[in-house]
């Protein structure tokens, strides 16, 4: 009997090696096919008979490459991640395809890299690090702040939110909070507080976005938001790239109503990140601007990336693909509206 097959794009040897280690150790047995290659319109042909193809944030999967996935037999498609902005899901559905996602690799890791860029930023380690090692051991433009007593502005409130608000909690910063869903009971228990979002803005030292990407709130962060923020904000987002509006955010930077940025994520990042470009000149000068400022700190989407999360990531996505293939229920299937 002939293996079900798995074709995956956008990988990378770390992609590779974990699926294929867990496929075998595991005993999921499924036959896996990698493309280090985004998917889109021009290699959604490459599917070498699969009924199951996975992909990543920076994969595409629109109307046009879902109808050519379809048109090559195309059943399921794994997210190997708990982000779907880069798929019409009401494209999706009238095809025929279902999708699947990993709703829950690691709330820990992506809070705790939060709490990276928060502590870098702040204490400018990452600067003093270069500093020293050229033998600089001079403090100037290395002052930073106390967290205890801070405010932390943190919107949305799902499990990795919770799960920095707890970090966040334990450093002795207060906590306010924004979602379009507003639980009291976990209010109440955690000792935060839900506000508006301009409350939020105008009270917050440090404003965090872990909030999934919609089109109601696409550049979230604008022009306007930024001007309701106190002067010197520490903005992180470990979210969705278009939650902020590059542009606003290049000239809060500049005109210093935002003291520093902790991004993870970026609006246009699949033409870099995941990528070696060290040869290449930055052609996209909004990230080439982003980069030319000491107060910002610019991570390649790496916040998921711990053993633990990669591990979960991998056996959720071959137990939704076992569990497809054997006509089970898709507990982590996502659906239209």
């Amino acid at each position: 009997m002939d293996k079900n097959k798995i074709v995956f794009f956008g990988t990378h040897s770390y992609d590779r090696h974990a699926f294929s280690d867990l496929n075998t150790s595991n005993g999921y047995d499924f036959e896996l096919i990698y493309h280090r290659s985004f998917l889109n319109e021009k290699n959604a042909d490459e599917i070498h008979g699969a009924k199951a193809v996975c992909i990543f944030v920076n994969d595409r999967a629109d109307r046009t490459v879902l109808t050519k996935l379809k048109e090559n037999g195309v059943e399921l498609l794994a997210l190997r991640c708990a982000g779907f902005n880069n798929v019409d899901l009401q494209a999706a559905k009238e095809l025929g395809i279902r999708v699947v996602r990993v709703p829950a690799y690691s709330p820990h890791a992506i809070a705790e890299h939060v709490v990276a860029l928060i502590l870098t930023l702040n204490r400018k380690t990452h600067r003093a690090y270069t500093r020293t090692r050229d033998g600089n051991f001079a403090l100037h433009g290395l002052m930073g702040f106390d967290l205890y007593g801070k405010t932390a502005g943190v919107i949305g409130t799902g499990k990795i939110a919770r799960v920095l608000i707890g970090i966040l909690k334990g450093f002795g910063i207060n906590v306010l909070a924004y979602d379009i869903f507003e639980d009291k009971e976990y209010e109440k228990a955690a000792g935060i507080k839900y506000v508006t979002l301009d409350e939020l803005y105008a009270k917050s030292d440090i404003i965090s976005l872990n909030c999934p990407l919609t089109p109601e709130n696409r550049y979230l962060i604008n022009k306007d938001s930024i001007a309701k923020m106190k002067d010197g904000v520490m903005l992180i987002n470990t979210g969705r790239g278009p939650l902020i509006n590059t542009e606003a955010l290049v000239e809060g930077l500049k005109s210093g109503k935002i003291g520093a940025a902790g991004l993870d994520v970026y609006e246009e990042e699949s033409q870099y990140f995941f990528q070696d470009k060290s040869d290449n000149i930055i052609a996209d000068d909004k990230l080439g601007r982003l980069l030319s400022f000491n107060n910002v700190l610019l991570t390649s989407h790496q916040a998921f990336f711990t053993k633990e999360a990669m591990h979960n990531i991998v056996d959720t996505t071959l137990a939704n693909a076992k569990a497809y293939f054997e006509g089970k229920e898709l507990v982590n299937e996502v659906k239209a509206k």
